[in-house]
């Protein structure tokens, strides 16, 4: 009896989402194309302190980042759970690099779509860092 389901599942075909290129196996990494952009899913992604700290870093930066240098406050599945939320509105793009996600912050998609509304938020994101009372 259960011969036959272990025969009839080695024959059934299963899709995958994978390239397999010179023999390394790579997950293709879903992004919204620029038309596709949403500002309501955008303003969502950047809504967050945590999210809005990932894109701020992005956004000075000139090269791409592994999820794991940024520092933090939060477990490392909450901080996959922000990455692919500015992933899915559009705000970063990943690329796998060996068994990490290399990030970059999609400006130039952002700035066509949205002009200024990503500087408008980083700036009142820095002034409001700049005004907030210091902890101690």
């Amino acid at each position: 009896m259960y011969e036959d389901r272990r025969t009839i599942s080695e024959h059934v075909h299963q899709p995958t989402d994978h390239i397999t290129t010179d023999h390394v196996t790579t997950e293709q990494i879903a992004h919204p194309a620029q038309a596709e952009l949403e500002l309501g899913a955008v303003l969502h992604a950047l809504s967050d302190p945590v999210r809005l700290r990932i894109v701020g870093k992005l956004a000075k930066a000139e090269s791409e980042y592994t999820c794991g240098s940024f520092e933090l406050p939060v477990t490392k599945s909450t901080c996959t759970h922000h990455f692919k939320v500015l992933r899915e509105a559009g705000v970063i793009h990943q690329r796998h690099q060996g068994t990490t996600r290399l990030n970059k912050l999609r400006r130039e998609d952002l700035d066509a779509r949205f002009p200024g509304l990503l500087d408008t938020i980083l700036e009142a994101a820095a002034d409001a860092r700049t005004a907030a009372p210091s902890a101690g």
